[in-house]
């Protein structure tokens, strides 16, 4: 690969995982899937680093990141973010936001992308030729919780096609409420001391 190809980190902990995956230009480097329902916040930093090592690369090789931001967990997708966020802050590099449906999304051709949100929910979104047609949406579907990991090379190339445009930091994706619930009990009632 020749020398002046951009080095590229991705990651993504939107759901029961924590992926990353090392690129030069377009070629996959290497890449880790660890499935795990919780930690993510503890290997997360680890696993990038390792993945930089086992190349030869350290931080400042980087010339982008990406994360993936959902939908999808909203404690992973925080964890994803914040890091990718804290990170291009300090190594002066963009860092760009892939959203779980992009990252399956087919470069042509039609696609109608649906993956399972719980609850008797999905998220689903349209593509064509890779580019979101509409917004994403949650339907009613029950689909069988996702079993397949991200495609971590795709995320890359989309990052790599994104890397010169000027986009703000990225975000979260959140299409519906978050799973847990305000506490039951009343509040405290407050007394007229008079």
């Amino acid at each position: 690969m020749p020398p002046d190809q951009p080095h590229i980190l991705v990651f993504d902990t939107a759901a029961a995982h924590c992926a990353a995956a090392v690129l030069c230009g377009e070629q996959l480097l290497a890449q880790r899937i660890e499935p795990m329902k919780t930690g993510q916040a503890e290997r997360l930093l680890p696993l990038l680093e390792e993945l930089l090592a086992g190349e030869g690369l350290v931080w400042t090789d980087l010339a982008a990141l990406g994360v993936g931001i959902g939908p999808g967990n909203f404690t992973g997708l925080r964890l994803g973010v914040s890091a990718a966020r804290g990170l291009a802050l300090a190594l002066g590099i963009p860092a760009v936001g892939i959203t779980a449906l992009e990252m399956r999304a087919p470069s042509e051709g039609q696609a109608t992308i649906t993956l399972p949100a719980g609850r008797g929910h999905a998220y689903q979104q349209h593509f064509e030729d890779g580019v979101a047609t509409a917004e994403p949406e949650v339907i009613e579907a029950s689909l069988a919780p996702e079993a397949t990991a991200p495609d971590l090379h795709h995320m890359g190339l989309l990052v790599l096609a994104r890397m010169g445009t000027a986009s703000a930091a990225p975000a979260p994706l959140y299409l519906r409420a978050a799973d847990a619930a305000p506490g039951a009990d009343a509040p405290p009632v407050m007394l007229d001391a008079g």
